[in-house]
């Protein structure tokens, strides 16, 4: 089903909104961007030079209600990525993140009121599933997995049974519930659950995506809260080791924006996406030192070994990979990027750009506040 619409993207001068926008734009539509441009992932708060000359761009918050207004006239459909993104730093910039993420699409929705658009398709996150899905060793899936625990003096870092016995990750459907251990896991929710909501009594289409690890070339590299491959490749350009915490072995699944930004523009138009929330990941999980290792490789850093902080971060999971099985039925959805040539493309990207290492003074900033044990 091929739509040209007129879309607007909150938060649309981002990464992810970035390659979003092209991929509209390819498919015949025209595109509007509303995004605050804020230091933190802009830096000077100029446009970003690979933002299309195509796209319209307002430069305002999504809190301004009267800016949002004027960028919804003339609008078909919506795609809402502004947020603020960070599980750690939410831990510390509470009211920031809350404003931002959830008035934010607040402010949003109460204009669509009045300004009603065929369908609006919100970015939510993995992190809403706190832990991903277990199985015990008797074959019982397990949704509450909880760590904490400490045998002989020595930290377990995966999820015990009530019996002791270390549980199996196995891939995390959309039916698995929230356990929200991050005030962004908790906005990501009320984002979601928001955009459903509302949609319906407005006769607006709602879908969300809960997108896994998104990596790709265009990541924010001075930003010490964004994805995790575009620290490690901030770190790595700087010639620092990679931090890791806990013990490395933590699995996650990363999954390149140019599949992202595909189920975003397919979800913009798939009748069967109506009111529904899928899954975007690649499938495959890694551990975050298999990932570090991979872009050190990639990077012709192969000396910088990774640095195993064995801490944990309050708020972070052990384990979470994705079952895209929904998003294939209902989308068509499957990711299409290889990871190492995926790596590749991101490593030749990055020795192209400069990058503020400021890692090690948000590691400070969690310390300080007791978020890191």
């Amino acid at each position: 089903m091929a739509l040209s619409e007129t879309v607007l993207i909150t938060g649309g001068a981002g990464f992810i909104g970035r390659f979003v926008s092209r991929e509209l734009l390819r498919r015949g539509n025209n595109v509007r961007v509303l995004d605050a441009l804020i230091p933190q992932v802009h830096g000077a708060g100029e446009r970003p030079a690979d933002l299309p000359d195509e796209v319209e761009l307002i430069q305002a918050d999504i809190r301004d209600g009267d800016a949002v207004a004027t960028a919804l006239r003339g609008v078909d459909s919506v795609i809402h990525l502004a947020a603020e993104v960070g599980v750690g730093q939410s831990m510390y910039e509470v009211e920031r993140y809350t404003s931002t993420n959830d008035v934010g699409t607040a402010v949003l929705f109460e204009r669509l009121i009045d300004n009603p658009v065929r369908r609006v398709v919100t970015a939510s996150s993995m992190s809403i599933y706190g832990e991903g899905l277990y199985r015990d060793e008797d074959g019982n899936f397990v949704e509450n997995a909880e760590r904490g625990m400490v045998r002989d003096g020595q930290k377990i870092w995966d999820p015990l049974d009530a019996q002791g016995r270390v549980l199996s990750p196995v891939a995390t459907p959309e039916w698995k519930r929230p356990s929200l251990a991050s005030i962004y896991a908790l906005n990501k929710f009320v984002q979601e659950r928001t955009t459903h909501i509302m949609g319906a009594p407005y006769g607006i289409e709602s879908v969300c995506l809960r997108l896994f690890n998104v990596y790709g070339p265009g990541q924010a590299l001075s930003n010490p809260y964004t994805g995790v491959l575009a620290i490690f490749a901030s770190r790595l350009l700087n010639g620092q080791q990679p931090m890791i915490f806990e013990d490395g072995e933590q699995r996650r699944d990363f999954v390149h924006v140019s599949d992202v930004a595909r189920a975003f523009a397919d979800a913009l138009v798939l009748p069967e996406a109506t009111g529904q929330t899928f899954n975007i990941g690649s499938g495959e999980d890694r551990s975050v030192t298999q990932v570090a290792e991979a872009l050190a490789r990639a990077m012709g850093k192969n000396s910088i070994a990774p640095e195993i902080v064995g801490k944990a971060r309050i708020g972070d999971i052990r384990h979470c990979f994705c079952d895209t099985s929904l998003a294939a039925e209902k989308l068509g959805f499957e990711a299409r990027q290889d990871f190492e040539e995926g790596l590749a493309e991101l490593a030749e990207w990055v020795q192209q750009q400069t990058a503020d290492d400021n890692v090690a003074h948000a590691r400070a900033e969690l310390e300080a506040r007791g978020l890191v044990a």
